[in-house]
């Protein structure tokens, strides 16, 4: 039998002490979608990847016309052992995506719906093809971190495996929808469960639009609002994303030979037809942070300069050339996604391209018709003939 750490069996108990007390927004007696589910687990990467692929999933969702379980988002907290389940409306709302499609958190549905639609011994899993693992020709959806510590933490362990390649996710084709459902009809198969994200990335162009269902549960809005009135001595403010740690300076030395990395596509265009990614817009040299900085202060009039990073902060540098500007940034540890919603409710914005972290703010501030610009980068203007 699979062992299961302490921290993991405490982290178990405690979701399941939450899940029975929540006043959740749904009744405990749901009726099951006869038109099916779809459960994944969001195991790509930290939180940028992952909200990438979450709009995919949204989308891929709506085009099956079977409801979405919306997974708790997996963290990677300093000290713990393994990867740790926030759930989904921990960070944002769950009423404005009904806007959208139907959903469901994950806690209520593996509370309410899963005994009887989806019972232990009749769960499968759906993966492209045979993953490296343990059992020749299956899925291995529970082998490493964090796919196994993902799908413990709710209990689920499956009974088969199916493997669902050449389809793909592609819901912009009538076909492939088709297809899917033709093949993997909800009577039969009334939960899609799948070992990863059932989205392409980067997030899709098509499936960019999506954020505006994506809003800051009230507990991080309030917490966000209080931070600046508390840290910011009056507006404007300008909000910055400084992407300088290590593991991205090595990822940044690939962008010569793949310039469409990570969300490299926010800057230079679906095919590159606004430039090329270059490694000073990768990781950009403290002289272009603090010399673009300066100018947009100085345009901009900010009193102070919001600093989200998960590395060196250049505060030293910044004050060099920032005079009467208030430099601010989290308490140590910080909150990557108290960042985030900092940064969105900035008067500009400056972010890094190639970061899905960064896509998640411009899109956000997109939506609100907020200004957002790139370090080391200018989109070309059109040439009126």
């Amino acid at each position: 039998m699979r062992e299961i750490s302490a921290q993991l069996l405490v982290g178990m108990f405690v979701r399941m002490l939450q899940m029975l007390s929540a006043e959740d927004s749904s009744p405990s007696h749901l009726s099951a979608d006869p038109k099916g589910y779809i459960v994944y687990c969001p195991c790509m990467g930290r939180f940028g990847n992952q909200a990438d692929q979450f709009l995919g999933a949204l989308a891929f969702a709506k085009a099956l016309d079977r409801t979405l379980v919306l997974p708790p988002w997996v963290e990677y907290r300093r000290g713990a052992v393994s990867a740790v389940m926030e759930p989904f409306d921990t960070y944002f709302q769950v009423e404005p995506l009904q806007e959208y499609h139907r959903v469901i958190t994950m806690e209520n549905f593996m509370m309410n719906l899963a005994p009887t639609i989806w019972p232990p011994g009749k769960r499968k899993v759906f993966c492209y093809g045979a993953r490296h693992g343990s059992n020749k020709n299956e899925c291995n959806a529970k082998e490493g971190n964090p796919f196994g510590p993902f799908w413990d933490w709710f209990q689920i362990d499956f009974d088969e495996s199916v493997m669902f390649g050449p389809l793909y996710y592609d819901t912009t084709s009538t076909n492939a929808v088709a297809d899917w459902n033709s093949k993997y009809p909800a009577k039969d198969y009334p939960v899609l469960a799948f070992v990863g994200p059932p989205a392409a990335f980067p997030v899709s162009q098509f499936n960019v639009k999506l954020q505006k269902y994506i809003k800051w549960s009230d507990n991080y809005s309030k917490m966000a609002d209080d931070f600046i009135q508390q840290n910011v001595p009056e507006r404007p403010f300008l909000g910055i994303h400084l992407r300088n740690g290590p593991d991205f300076e090595k990822a940044c030395d690939h962008v010569s030979t793949t310039p469409n990395m990570f969300a490299a596509k926010q800057c230079i265009g679906e095919r590159g037809e606004f430039g090329t990614t270059t490694m000073e817009m990768c990781f950009p040299s403290v002289s272009t942070v603090t010399e673009q900085v300066k100018r947009e202060v100085e345009k901009l009039g900010a009193r102070a300069v919001f600093i989200a990073t998960d590395y060196h902060d250049l505060r030293a540098e910044l004050s060099k050339v920032l005079k009467d500007v208030k430099l601010v940034k989290q308490a140590d540890p910080p909150s990557p996604l108290l960042d985030l919603a900092i940064l969105g409710r900035s008067d500009h914005f400056i972010g890094n391209c190639v970061s899905t972290f960064t896509a998640f703010v411009k899109r956000e501030r997109d939506v609100n018709q907020l200004p957002s610009s790139f370090w080391a980068f200018e989109r070309p203007r059109k040439v009126e003939l």
